[in-house]
């Protein structure tokens, strides 16, 4: 095959490929979501939480499917954490879980908002105290 020039990538091929910097998260959504990951985790460990809600892709996998308890990453489906859009306002989250039959819903929701209040006041102590929605989706 003989060169008569340099190379020019097909138009169709061109837009199919992805570059690697896109495929890797930013810096920021990468610190975002192991924070959202370490409050799901904390949410799981208060005593009468059964597990965070479960997003629709969790529901539509098949059991077999999901790693063993404790080997994989937290599911955060049940925690949305955002702040406002210069980054510096208090922290809003959004808590959903499930709770065992056994407790009172309002001690589970007290505790699972105290949890994530001093989770990240021990994170960021400089921010303003955030702001914690808990919701009990459900009783097992």
């Amino acid at each position: 095959m003989t060169s008569d020039g340099p190379h020019v990538p097909h138009p169709a091929r061109a837009s199919s490929r992805i570059a690697p910097a896109a495929q890797a998260p930013a810096p920021a959504q990468a610190s975002h979501a192991s924070l959202v990951e370490a409050v799901a985790r904390a949410v799981e460990d208060v005593p009468g939480v059964a597990f965070l809600k479960p997003g629709l892709a969790a529901r539509l996998r098949s059991a077999l499917s999901r790693p063993d308890p404790g080997t994989g990453r937290a599911p955060t489906s049940g925690v949305r954490l955002a702040t406002g859009a210069d980054g510096t306002g208090p922290w809003r989250v959004d808590v959903q879980v499930v709770a065992l039959r056994r407790a009172r819903s309002v001690d589970v929701a007290r505790a699972v908002r105290a949890t994530v209040e001093r989770h990240l006041a021990a994170r960021f102590p400089e921010r303003p105290a955030p702001r914690v929605t808990v919701t009990v989706t459900g009783l097992v």
